[in-house]
C-alpha cells in the first residue's frame, strides 16, 4: 500500500512524515525512503527491563533446590493432568503455565529455544548501567562510546538493504550512531492503571464508623500507596519509558505487519519487571506479565506470516537476572545470570540451548544467584553472524573483543 505524504510538521525541519496506514500506527521518518523490502532476514529484538525473574519462567523444576530456595513463589513440579502446572520441556526445565498456549506450540514446531544462564559480564547489578552495556555492545571496563549502539552499527553494516526501526519512546541507545542514516522510532501506547483508587475508597467505605477497624483500613491503605509509589518509581525509572506488557500485547500484531511489509531490523523494550515484591508463582503479578508477554510474541509471529517468520529471529532479552532466593518480601532482588529466548520459523529449536550447569547451592554465582555461561553478544553475535552473513571482521566492529557462539540455533 502507498503511504501518504504528510506536509510540514512543526519543530520537524526538512523531514519527511511516513504513516502507516495500513498498520495504523503513526511514526516519524528522518532521512529515509524506503522501498518494499526483498525477501530476506528479519531480526527483531525485544528488551525486558527491570530484569524479569527468568527462573520462574524457565524454571529449573527438576532441582530440589529450586523448591528449597524458593517457598512461597516456586512453581509446582509439571502435571499434565493440572492446567495451573508448569510445562516440561525436558527432565529439567519447565515452562511457566502462563506460556502453555502462547509458546509452547511455537516449542513443539522447534521454532523457539531457551538459552540459560545467559548474560552479560556486568557486575553492578544496576538496572541503568547493564541495560547500557548490553545496548552499546562494548567490552565491560572500558571506554564507553554512548553514540555508538550495536544495533546501529548492524544497520551499518547491511547497508542500503537495512530497513531499522524501533518500537520505543525515545530512540533506544542501541540504534544510536553507527554512521548511517537518522533511524525512526514510534511510540507503543502504554497501557493499565496498577491501583484502582476508585474500588480502595469502597472498602474503606464499607468501614467507616468501625472504630476498631476503620483507622486500621485508612491506615493500611495510606501504608499501601506509600509503598507501591516508592516501588512503582523504581520500576518506572527502571523501565526508562518501555511498554508495557499488555501494551506490547496488544501492539504486536501491528509490529509484525510492519516487519512484513516494511522494516527487517527492529528493536522494542518492554517494562514492568522489577518484581521485588509479591511478585507471586503460577499466578499473580509475574505470571499476568508474561502471559501478555507471550500473547504478544505469539501474535507477531502470527501476523508476520509464515514466509516472512521463516527468515525472522526474535531474541528476547533482559538486563540481568534475579537473586536465586526468594527475598522476605515474598519476591526477588537484582541478580546476574538470565534466561535469554530465541524464536523464529527457520529456528532449530525445540531445546535449551548453550552451556548449563546443574543448579545448586555450590553452582549459584556470589552464593545468591545464576551465573553466566554464555555472553550476549556471543549469543547476538553468532546468530547475526548467521543469518546476515557478516564476515569475522565486520562482526569484530560489531562486537568488539567478543567470540560468537555458534549455538546451532539457525
Amino acid at each position: 500500500m502507498r503511504l501518504p505524504h504528510v506536509p510540514h510538521v512543526p519543530h520537524v525541519h526538512r523531514r519527511d512524515l511516513l504513516v502507516g496506514a495500513a498498520a495504523s500506527l503513526p511514526f516519524v521518518v528522518a532521512g529515509r525512503a524506503f522501498a518494499a523490502p526483498q525477501a530476506g532476514s528479519r531480526l527483531l529484538v525485544v528488551f525486558l527491563r527491570g530484569a524479569y525473574d527468568a527462573a520462574n519462567i524457565v524454571a529449573p523444576t527438576g532441582s530440589d533446590f529450586y523448591h528449597q530456595a524458593r517457598p512461597t513463589i516456586a512453581l509446582g513440579r509439571p502435571d499434565p493432568a493440572d492446567p495451573k502446572a508448569p510445562v516440561a520441556l525436558d527432565a529439567d526445565w519447565s515452562l511457566h503455565p502462563a506460556l502453555r498456549d502462547s509458546l509452547m506450540p511455537l516449542w513443539q514446531a522447534r521454532q523457539i529455544a531457551f538459552v540459560p544462564f545467559a548474560g552479560t559480564d556486568d557486575m553492578s547489578r544496576s538496572h541503568f548501567e547493564t541495560q547500557d552495556t548490553i545496548e552499546l555492545g562494548q567490552p565491560v571496563g572500558g571506554h564507553r562510546d554512548y553514540g555508538s549502539g550495536f544495533m546501529a552499527r548492524l544497520a551499518a553494516m547491511l547497508g542500503q538493504g537495512d530497513r531499522p526501526i524501533a518500537f520505543t519512546d525515545q530512540l533506544p541507545l542501541c540504534f544510536r550512531g553507527g554512521g548511517g542514516d537518522p533511524i525512526p522510532n514510534l511510540a507503543l501506547a502504554n497501557v493499565g492503571k496498577p491501583i484502582d483508587a476508585r474500588q480502595a475508597q469502597l472498602i474503606a467505605a464499607m468501614y467507616q464508623g468501625d472504630k476498631a477497624l476503620g483507622p486500621s483500613v485508612d491506615k493500611g491503605f495510606e501504608v499501601r500507596d506509600t509503598v507501591y509509589k516508592a516501588l512503582s518509581d523504581e520500576m518506572q525509572a527502571a523501565s526508562r519509558g518501555a511498554v508495557s506488557a499488555k501494551g506490547f500485547e496488544l501492539s504486536a500484531r501491528r509490529i509484525g505487519t510492519l516487519m512484513r511489509d516494511r522494516f527487517n531490523l527492529a528493536f522494542v523494550d518492554v517494562g514492568g519487571w522489577d518484581t521485588h515484591v509479591n511478585q507471586g508463582g503460577a499466578t499473580g503479578y509475574l505470571a499476568d506479565r508474561i502471559g501478555a508477554l507471550g500473547r504478544g510474541l505469539a501474535g507477531f509471529a502470527e501476523a508476520i506470516g509464515p514466509d516472512a517468520w521463516r527468515g525472522t529471529t526474535v531474541v528476547v532479552v533482559s538486563e540481568f537476572g534475579r537473586t536465586f532466593r526468594e527475598n522476605g518480601d515474598k519476591g526477588t532482588d537484582h541478580g546476574h545470570g538470565s534466561v535469554y529466548w530465541v524464536m523464529g520459523g527457520g529456528l532449530s529449536g525445540g531445546r535449551l540451548a548453550g552451556e548449563q550447569v546443574a543448579i545448586s547451592e555450590a553452582t549459584l554465582n556470589q552464593n545468591r544467584d545464576l551465573p553466566v555461561l554464555t555472553d550476549y553478544r556471543g549469543l547476538i553475535g553468532g546468530l547475526v553472524q548467521r543469518q546476515f552473513g557478516l564476515s569475522p571482521a565486520r562482526l569484530a566492529t560489531l562486537f568488539p573483543d567478543a567470540r560468537p557462539a555458534d549455538l546451532r540455533l539457525i
